[in-house]
């Protein structure tokens, strides 16, 4: 009974095997076919397309632009010197007249406040409003310069402005103007020869007594004068002492000591002492300046910079520039050029320690035993930027017991007005 149940399903198996291999025989695979789904319809009646009646123009805004400048009819007007000034020179005297309206800008000013050197006005034309001075040729503080064909004697005319009423301010500024009067040196009065033919001799020493002293304003490469006086802050200023010697012996110059004002009188407040202590220039030593005597080119010759400043408190504080004025007075000393560099005769430059312009660093030692407050200026400076001529003054001192006596000149020599501007940021 078994294997008959076992038979039939042999059988059944084989028949099943042969109706799969029917149906499967001829089969083959198809890709699905998947339908797109339709979206809905839309059965809202509110909703329509949209349309204009004119094209859109919008487009991005663009960057603002400035406002063109309108062009403004404007020039800048420089201040040009006023002719308020005049001087006749007589025999004896200057006349000197000058215009209350300094300035020629419609202000008057206070006749207490000018000055011809030490002397006042004399008098007044009250309906020309003209200040008068007269002066002898050589009162008032004048000096006397000679050159080849002229003697020529100077003033200084200062005005020096004072607070109006009870008010701080002042509405013209300090200035100064130099008033010569020039006299031929050599005339003939007569078709005849000049009698004596000879020279005297007392002539002939007086000449060799006679020297000239000069400052100068050098221009940047040290060959010619410079034209201007005006510099600014941070500017350098290149000055040369010269010493013109005629008929002696080679001489050599030396800048014993110098001094910064505001106004021509060397001994006013303030002061400013940057070479003292017989040719210590200390300006380098007390602010860091990089102010210093240059390597000297000739015995007759020393030529120093200086840094431009301003004294404190005398800022203007105003955006434009504002020109303060000083005037700068050297006591010079001339010798032998024989005479070996010393602690007396030397010209000395703070730079890394001190340096003397011949190479002689050794007189230098003792320039730091000065209080860099010394070296007051003698009487006798004379006003101007020209050569004058220094007084026959000489002094002497022990040295040894071969040469018991040196023969120097000196003399005083005031170089100004300077105008010092202000530099804008």
């Amino acid at each position: 009974m078994g294997m008959k149940g076992t038979a039939v399903c042999f059988v059944a198996l084989a028949f099943l095997s042969s109706l799969c291999d029917a149906q499967w025989g001829n089969y083959r695979p198809f890709a699905p076919v998947f339908q797109r789904a339709s979206p809905p319809l839309r059965t809202d009646p509110q909703q329509q397309k949209h349309t204009f009646e004119k094209p859109l123009t919008w487009t991005y805004p663009e960057d603002p632009k400035p406002e063109p400048q309108a062009e403004v009819p404007f020039e800048l007007r420089h201040p040009v010197p006023a002719a308020t000034v005049a001087v006749e020179c007589r025999e004896k005297d200057a006349h000197v007249e000058v215009k209350k309206d300094l300035f020629g800008i419609g202000q008057f000013i206070n006749s207490a406040d000018l000055t011809l050197g030490t002397c006042r006005i004399t008098a007044e034309d009250t309906a020309a409003r003209v200040l008068i001075f007269e002066a002898q040729l050589q009162d008032c503080g004048s000096s006397l310069m000679m050159t080849e064909d002229s003697f020529v004697y100077s003033f200084t005319l200062s005005y020096n402005p004072q607070p109006l009423g009870n008010a701080p301010v002042v509405r013209t500024a300090k200035t100064a103007v130099i008033v010569e009067c020039h006299y031929p040196r050599k005339s003939n009065v007569s078709s005849l020869p000049i009698d004596p033919v000879w020279t005297p001799f007392s002539a002939v020493k007086v000449a060799e007594e006679f020297l000239y002293f000069t400052l100068k304003l050098m221009t940047d490469n040290w060959v010619y004068e410079r034209p201007s006086y005006q510099y600014f802050l941070g500017d350098i200023i290149n000055i040369e002492a010269t010493v013109k010697q005629y008929h002696h012996i080679p001489l050599r110059v030396y800048v014993d000591t110098c001094v910064a004002t505001l106004s021509p009188d060397a001994n006013s407040n303030p002061r400013y002492v940057f070479i003292e202590n017989h040719g210590c220039l200390v300006d380098a030593k007390i602010t860091g300046s990089v102010s210093k005597f240059m390597p000297r080119t000739a015995e007759n010759k020393l030529q120093f910079q200086l840094e431009a400043f301003r004294f404190q408190g005398t800022d203007s504080g105003l955006t434009c520039l504002i020109y303060l004025q000083i005037y700068i007075t050297c006591h010079l000393t001339a010798s032998s050029a024989a005479i070996a560099i010393d602690s007396e005769h030397r010209a000395c430059s703070f730079i890394s320690g001190w340096k003397e312009a011949s190479g002689d660093n050794a007189a230098c030692a003792s320039c730091d035993a000065g209080g860099y407050d010394s070296g007051g200026i003698t009487s006798g400076w004379s006003t101007g930027t020209a050569p004058y001529p220094a007084s026959p003054e000489r002094k002497g001192r022990d040295v040894s017991s071969k040469q018991s006596e040196i023969i120097e000149w000196e003399g005083d020599v005031t170089l100004g007005p300077i105008p010092i501007g202000e530099r804008l940021v």
